[in-house]
Order: structure tokens, then C-alpha cells, then sequence
């Protein structure tokens, strides 16, 4: 069971920018173009680390810490978050609250080291990041609560390890509601499009970009490394909810789960390619939507 945990982590910290490549990958398609290369994150990552960090005087160590801070909050969130049946590498009771709280401290050390610049581009993006993600939050929360409420599991590993096909065939609505509020979170939650455009560079209109601008070198591999592995976590807890494979064989539930990533990161891909960015005063009212699907998944659940 621990070389399966351990396998679950390895698999995040290798296999998490493969991720934005396929997506890129399916939007590139999807425009008649050939696209970047599948593995370029990995190369702009390379490429980084390589370089060296530039720093205004007028920033003090929370611009500093603010990187390194995210990556640790990524990398714990890896650990705890379980996929394909396999229990995460930290579990215990109630860890779904810490998980929670992780990407809460990642968001605060992150629009912390934007103010700490005195830009107003990346003040302004602070605001938005902030408004947003406190209406994502519940969402996640909720939809948490009702995975939790449905298999009588406090800890992630035990509650996605407890769902199954057969929890569809007595639930199948309620997952399905729930499935629903997580796409819109993974959305939100990753600056993707509706909420986010990720390859945006007009200030105006940016929200997560904004505020990593005068990040350089090895602290912006550190940001782009940190939100690739956001984007895993927070899909397995999809991945782990609409694709509940039990064949028996955990190397063959794995193996589903994976397949279940790669599907979500072609989904992501075709609904920027299909989508336009809502306006931003919409962007509230599609994350209170996300909220109150959760919310009615809970109530069909306790009927």
C-alpha cells in the first residue's frame, strides 16, 4: 500500500505538466495549428531554473517567499490527494479541510508577494484572484462534504476509495451534481477559460497571470511548477468522482485514473477552444452557480 502512495506522488510530480501540454496540444487542434511541443513545459521549466532571479528594491522577503511558499503548499496537497482507489501518501481524518487550507495558504503567500511590489496591475489582479477564490472555495468544500456524507469517510483517501460504480447506481444524480461543481472549480480554481485566460498578457483583463509578472527565474518555475501540480490535485478530485473504476487490480485502477487525466486535460482544451471568457462581472455568478450545485447535491443526499 506505501509503494502505491508513493507511486501516486511520483506520478504527480512527474506527469502534472503533461498536463498543460496536452491541453495546449487539443487547443492547437482544434485551431488548424501543429502546436507547441507536448513536453514544452517541461523545457520552459528547464529553462528557467537555468536562469537567474531578478529582484526590485522595493520588494522584501514575502516576494521571495511567496514562490517557495506555493510549492510547498502544492507539493503537500500531491501528497494528501489520493487517485484511482490509492490511498494518498498522507491521510488521516478530516485531511480534506487541510487540503482546503493548503491552497488557501498558497493563494495568501502568492497576492502577498504581488502587493509587496507596489504594482497596481498586480494589486488589481490580487483583488480579482481573491474575490473568485473565495467563492470557489465553498464549492470544493460542499461537494467534499458530500462525497463525505455519502460513504460515511472523513479522509480523502477513504472516501474516494470507498466510492465505486455501484455508488452511481444509488446516487448517480448527486455524483453527477457534484462532478459538475468540480469542473467548475478546476476551472476557476487553474485560470482557465471561462473564468481566466492563461495566455492573456493584456493587464486589464488578467486575473492569476497579473500577479506573477515581475516574477523571473527559477521563483517563476517555482509558480509554474506549483500550479501545474494544482491542476493534478485538483483533477484527481474529479477524475476520482465521475470515474470510479474498482476493477479488483489497483494497478488497473491507476491505470484508469490516469487515462481519466489525460481525458480531463483534452476537456479543458475543448472548452477553450469552444469558449470564450465570460465577462468578469459573470464570473461570480458561474461560481455562485457551482456553489448552489453543490449545495443541491447535499440536500438530495439527505432526503
Amino acid at each position: 500500500m506505501l509503494f502505491l502512495s508513493l507511486t501516486n506522488v511520483v506520478l504527480a510530480l512527474l506527469a502534472a505538466p503533461l498536463l498543460l501540454g496536452v491541453v495546449n496540444r487539443t487547443k492547437a487542434f482544434f485551431a488548424g495549428r501543429r502546436g507547441q511541443p507536448l513536453l514544452q513545459a517541461y523545457y520552459d521549466l528547464a529553462k528557467l531554473l537555468r536562469k537567474d532571479a531578478v529582484y526590485s528594491r522595493t520588494t522584501t522577503w514575502v516576494f521571495r517567499a511567496g514562490p517557495v511558499v506555493g510549492l510547498a503548499c502544492a507539493l503537500t496537497a500531491a501528497a494528501l490527494a489520493p487517485l484511482g482507489g490509492t490511498r494518498g501518501l498522507i491521510a488521516f481524518p478530516c485531511d480534506l479541510i487541510l487540503l482546503a487550507y493548503l491552497f488557501g495558504v498558497m493563494r495568501f503567500f502568492t497576492v502577498a508577494a504581488a502587493l509587496d511590489t507596489g504594482s497596481s496591475f498586480e494589486g488589481m489582479g490580487a483583488s480579482r484572484e481573491v474575490q473568485f477564490s473565495a467563492l470557489a472555495e465553498p464549492a470544493l468544500l460542499l461537494g467534499l462534504a458530500v462525497v463525505a456524507r455519502l460513504t460515511g469517510e472523513l479522509s480523502l483517501s477513504g472516501m474516494f476509495a470507498a466510492l465505486s460504480p455501484a455508488a452511481y447506481a444509488a446516487s448517480g444524480p448527486v455524483l453527477a451534481l457534484v462532478g459538475v461543481s468540480f469542473l467548475v472549480v478546476v476551472l476557476a480554481e487553474n485560470s482557465r477559460i471561462p473564468v481566466d485566460d492563461p495566455n492573456t498578457h493584456l493587464e486589464l483583463t488578467m486575473i492569476h497571470e497579473v500577479m506573477v509578472l515581475d516574477h523571473g527565474g527559477p521563483d517563476f518555475a517555482f509558480i509554474l511548477y506549483g500550479a501545474a501540480l494544482k491542476l493534478w490535485v485538483l483533477g484527481s478530485l474529479l477524475v476520482n468522482v465521475v470515474l470510479p473504476v474498482r476493477t479488483g487490480s489497483a494497478a488497473l485502477d491507476l491505470a484508469a485514473a490516469l487515462a481519466g487525466m489525460l481525458c480531463l486535460a483534452v476537456l479543458v482544451g475543448v472548452i477553450e477552444s469552444c469558449m470564450a471568457r465570460v465577462r468578469l462581472l459573470r464570473v461570480p455568478q458561474l461560481l455562485v452557480g457551482a456553489v448552489v450545485v453543490s449545495g443541491l447535491a447535499f440536500v438530495l443526499l439527505l432526503r
